[in-house]
C-alpha cells in the first residue's frame, strides 16, 4: 500500500496550492478518503473527506469555502485545491484512507492507510 502526496510548498497569504495524492496497493475507487493536517506542536486535524464516487464531500469549518476535495478514480488520485491560504493553514498535509465500514470521517483514529505528508507553509 502506498499513498504519495505532492504539491506542497511555500506561498504567501491569499495564494493557492493544489495537493495530489497518488494511491496504489488497494482498491482506491472503493475507499473513502480524507486529507488530514498537522501543524508544528499540535495534534492531527481532519480537513476534508470524500466518498468513493466523489459525490459527497465534507469539510472542517476552518477550511469550508476555501478548500475543495476531489478525486479521479481512473487515475487513483486524490486532490485538494486550497485557495485563499492563511498562515494558520501551515502544516504537514496527509492523505489517508478511512477504515472500511467506518463512517466516522472526522475522527483521525479511523484511518488505516496514511501517506508521508507534504509540507504547506503560508507566510509573508
Amino acid at each position: 500500500v502506498q499513498l504519495v502526496e505532492s504539491g506542497g510548498g511555500m506561498v504567501q497569504p491569499g495564494e493557492s496550492l493544489r495537493l495530489s495524492c497518488a494511491a496504489s496497493g488497494f482498491t482506491f475507487s472503493r475507499s473513502d478518503m480524507s486529507w488530514v493536517r498537522q501543524a508544528p506542536g499540535k495534534g492531527p486535524e481532519w480537513v476534508s473527506a470524500i466518498n468513493t464516487g466523489g459525490g459527497s464531500t465534507y469539510y472542517a469549518d476552518s477550511v469550508k469555502g476555501r478548500f475543495t476535495i476531489s478525486r479521479d478514480n481512473a487515475k487513483n488520485t486524490l486532490y485538494l485545491q486550497m485557495n485563499s491560504l492563511k498562515p494558520e493553514d501551515t502544516a504537514l498535509y496527509y492523505c489517508a484512507r478511512l477504515t472500511p465500514r467506518s463512517s466516522d470521517y472526522d475522527n483521525v483514529d479511523e484511518y488505516d492507510y496514511w501517506g508521508q505528508g507534504t509540507q504547506v507553509t503560508v507566510s509573508s
